[in-house]
């Protein structure tokens, strides 16, 4: 099973932005010499706790401190950019560093709308995307009447990365690879899948469809200790959904222990003779943050195996790739070794 990874360039607690970025590089070199696939990195803007905003920039630095591995954007939130600019900006990687650029493409603003005006200079929020990905596409094989240098005649390959059926449709009707956000939007992931895979076309770059497929991953040599690792990523995932996001935060000894923690900081409603139960006031953010992170491996190899054959089992995709939401540097390298030692297994 081919395997990468994502990386959203996470804070650690007390970390610099610096910091953070040396830590990318790390891992960028370190997945490489264990044989992963590729490495892409994400874009979101006005996050405090994410450091990336400038995915462009934080691929060439990845790139220029390894050797072999793809490196690409995962992905670039296309209505955010001229097509033009980032023809010119993945024609450049591309002459830099040949063979080994991806372009990932989204259409969602990758932050809230008022950012997304800030980004755009307009109030028309409403995205061009399929109109936008032909144009681009235009660039690269020079057929638009404008010209993009370095980029007309070179072969970067495309992805259209998605988190509902639209996509699904779009990646299906151009034939290109198409990537899944199942590690934080997998409600409509069998859909999805079906939809790309029953209405793609073959193209020039894509005979057959290709899926690359979202997930978390927190790998270490007891399912006890994977379980205790994971309590990071459950804080992380409860930070996006109540709106107070903070990085990667040390883990607790069990999940009880974040929920515990995080009653504490609930202000409880009471009503004259009635007084709302904790349990009740958390209760959605228990729903929601479950829904989120279904698609996550956690434990040891041999119980991620089994979490692996019950994924291919429920849906048919050709790569993984996994999110890691693991505090400790040394632990989340070891996770990473760990399940690329599952994924070969299949």
């Amino acid at each position: 099973m081919k395997i990468s990874v994502l990386n959203l360039v996470p804070l650690r607690q007390g970390q610099t932005y610096r910091e953070a970025m040396t830590d990318m590089v790390d891992l960028a070199q370190k997945i490489e010499q264990l044989g992963y696939e590729r490495l892409w990195i994400a874009e979101h803007h006005n996050m405090k706790s994410i450091g990336s905003s400038a995915t462009v920039l934080l691929m060439q630095h990845a790139l220029a401190h390894t050797q072999k591995i793809r490196v690409g954007s995962g992905g670039i939130m296309l209505p955010n950019h001229s097509p033009y600019i980032v023809a010119e900006q993945f024609g450049t990687l591309e002459t830099l560093y040949p063979g080994r650029v991806d372009l990932g493409l989204g259409r969602a603003p990758g932050t809230d709308m008022k950012t997304a005006q800030a980004l755009r200079r307009t109030d028309n929020l409403n995205p061009r995307f399929a109109e936008d990905v032909t144009e681009l596409a235009g660039y690269f094989s020079d057929t638009n009447t404008v010209h993009a240098y370095p980029a007309a005649g070179l072969q970067v390959p495309f992805y259209i990365l998605g988190s509902s059926t639209d996509s699904a449709y779009l990646a299906a009707e151009m034939g290109l690879p198409y990537s899944f956000a199942s590690h934080f939007a997998p409600a409509m992931m069998e859909e999805a899948l079906a939809i790309y895979r029953r209405y793609f076309r073959p193209s020039a770059v894509l005979a057959r469809p290709y899926v690359i497929l979202g997930a978390n991953a927190v790998l270490a040599d007891s399912d006890e200790e994977a379980q205790r690792l994971a309590t990071t990523q459950l804080k992380s995932f409860l930070g996006i959904v109540t709106g107070h996001s903070s990085g990667l935060q040390p883990p607790l000894d069990s999940e009880d222990d974040v929920w515990q923690n995080y009653l504490v900081t609930v202000n409880v409603p009471h009503f004259g003779p009635l007084a709302f139960e904790r349990e009740d006031i958390i209760h959605r953010e228990k729903m929601v943050v479950k829904q989120m992170s279904q698609v996550s491996l956690i434990g040891s190899p041999a119980l991620v195996q089994r979490q692996l054959a019950e994924l291919r089992e429920r849906v048919e995709f050709d790569e993984l790739i996994v999110n890691s939401y693991i505090y400790d540097k040394k632990a989340q390298h070891r996770s990473f070794e760990l399940l690329k030692g599952a994924a070969d297994q299949f």
